[in-house]
């Protein structure tokens, strides 16, 4: 999958929709499945810090809840208002190495359009998941 400005285009719709009035740093995510359906993400903040769902991790929960699975994602474009293109926090990219391919593209943005792409291996070396109990 080749990133395009329709990724920009679509994870700035979502990042509308995010919640932020505690931290004003909001984050869009748009996720594409191979079969070419699209989930939206947004991070949606709560008082209580630890309660906060953040946008690719918003996007990946929508997906598997609608019975999507490992090997089902084609890539994940995510986006923050920012100067500097910004990558997922820790938890999501431990998410992100247990719900989706090593070598799926992970495309961060900033509100300039700015894009860095990295793998999900990439953002988590040496990772470990569920994945590798099945070796």
């Amino acid at each position: 999958m080749t990133y395009t400005d329709k990724h920009f285009e679509e994870v700035r719709k979502a990042q509308q929709n995010a919640y932020a009035p505690y931290s004003e740093f909001k984050v869009g995510a748009y996720l594409i499945t191979k079969d070419g359906h699209h989930f939206y993400g947004a991070n949606i903040e709560n008082a209580a810090y630890p309660a906060t769902i953040c946008a690719e991790r918003s996007a990946l929960v929508a997906a598997m809840s609608q019975g999507y699975r490992l090997g089902d994602f084609e890539s994940i474009t995510v986006t923050v208002d920012s100067d500097e293109v910004s990558s997922p926090c820790g938890s999501c990219r431990q998410v992100l190495k247990e719900l989706c391919d090593d070598e799926m593209p992970v495309y961060m943005t900033n509100h300039k359009g700015e894009m860095k792409s990295l793998t999900v291996a990439e953002l988590l070396p040496l990772g470990f998941s569920g994945k590798d109990l099945n070796k």
